[in-house]
């Protein structure tokens, strides 16, 4: 048992070293109020119609994006819980920015989004191409996975993470592709 507590506390005081962005807020009490910087956790990705030439498989070669199409960020806690959910909608080119409103860790490891927040589909607007596939996992969750990429502004800063390209598929497709 004490070995558990010592690893505990050794994550504790050194995984905030190793992953600065996993911090909700830089808080420092001796700072006034305006100085505090801001740091915010968003997900990114890409929403196909994939080709009815590549059914069945990842594939999204001739996939075109999907405008308006919806995705949920669902996050769950070391205790598997959900401690966050909410849709997002894709823009015009099928890109969607989420941007983790309220999104908390209770522990900086075990609740980290790359380790507890999945996107996954939720709706097409294209009648033609709504149904779901599991392209990249959409179907029961998209990994996250870092780019190294962030927004950075006088006391902010956005942490983005990636989703892999997720496809809805044309329900019709004929049998004669191979």
């Amino acid at each position: 048992m004490a070995s558990r507590q010592l690893i505990i506390l050794i994550s504790t005081l050194l995984i905030p070293l190793a992953f600065p962005s996993i911090a909700a807020t830089e808080y420092d009490p001796k700072k006034p109020e305006e100085a505090q910087k801001k740091i915010d956790v968003v997900v990114e990705g890409m929403i196909y119609c994939q080709s009815c030439d590549h059914y069945g498989t990842w594939s999204l070669t001739d996939a075109e994006p999907i405008p308006s199409a919806k995705v949920s960020v669902i996050c769950k806690n070391h205790k598997d819980q959900v401690s966050f959910y909410k849709s997002f909608v894709t823009d015009l080119k099928g890109y969607f920015y989420a941007q983790l409103e309220g999104f908390k860790m209770a522990h900086s490891i075990l609740d980290h989004p790359l380790h507890g927040c999945h996107v996954k589909l939720v709706s097409s607007p294209l009648a033609n191409c709504s149904d779901l596939s599991n392209v990249n996992n959409g179907l029961y969750g998209a990994p996250l996975h870092s780019e190294n990429k962030r927004l950075l502004g006088r006391n902010y800063e956005a942490v983005i993470y990636a989703a892999g390209p997720l496809a809805f598929r044309p329900s019709h497709c004929s049998n004669t592709h191979s």
